[in-house]
């Protein structure tokens, strides 16, 4: 598929290693920078989503997304492990809990932009989920270097393939299975971001603790991202 995301904010925390363990299966081990794990919190509009050499289809081609995230790595293979993704697009979501294994959650979410300042609100409406509410408002600032490999910034954005679990349909087994989903795209342009409001009930949802002191942040331009089917691994 082809995508186009925009708006996007990256917010991460340091958070000790034994507290992220639990939420990723065993196989898969959690992907550290200088023996620290990082959680992230991430909005952002996707938009011009379409199946490869298919047109984008009108009132299904865009949505707001908002997913909380940590790192993890497979066979050297660094990756995405995602704890939610609360989205838009009801039609959006069952595709990606279908067909991709994420654990997309139904939502409701506006995110906005004026004088240069972006906002966004979002509130989970997913059935049989712990509730969860997001109010945040930031603007961006000054364009920072290209991320180079081996800094915090590189680890943090510059992550090319996500992992997931989910049962293998075609092979009749019921799973869960280790899956691998590879990204293409322009590495990011990250500017440094102001915050101006943080309200946010995303990690508690989780069952995980209240970040202590403010989240590392970088703004992104939007880009034009590709993203391939699962394989299994």
């Amino acid at each position: 598929m082809r995508q186009r995301w925009s708006n996007l904010l990256f917010a991460h925390w340091p958070v000790a290693p034994e507290i992220l363990r639990p939420y990723l299966p065993a196989r898969l081990e959690l992907d550290l920078f200088e023996e620290q794990a990082w959680l992230g919190v991430v909005p952002f509009t996707m938009s011009r989503i379409r199946p490869l050499g298919l047109p984008a289809v009108p009132g299904l081609s865009a949505l707001h997304e908002l997913n909380v995230r940590t790192y993890a790595r497979l066979d050297g293979v660094a990756g995405v492990w995602f704890l939610s993704l609360d989205a838009t697009q009801p039609l959006g979501v069952w595709a990606a809990r279908t067909l991709f294994h994420l654990p997309y959650l139904h939502a409701r979410m506006r995110l906005t932009e004026t004088s240069g300042q972006f906002r966004a609100v979002a509130e989970r409406t997913h059935r049989g989920t712990a509730p969860a509410t997001f109010a945040a408002a930031w603007t961006p600032g000054a364009a920072l270097p290209l991320a180079r490999p081996g800094t915090l910034a590189h680890f943090l954005t510059e992550r090319y393939c996500l992992y997931t679990a989910g049962p293998d349909v075609r092979a009749g087994q019921h799973g869960p299975h280790l899956w691998r989903g590879q990204l293409w795209h322009q590495p990011w342009q990250l500017h440094e971001a102001t915050l101006q409001q943080w309200d946010s009930t995303l990690l508690e949802s989780h069952g995980l603790p209240t970040p202590v002191g403010p989240p590392l942040l970088y703004a992104a331009e939007p880009l034009d991202v590709t993203v391939q089917s699962l394989r299994r691994v």
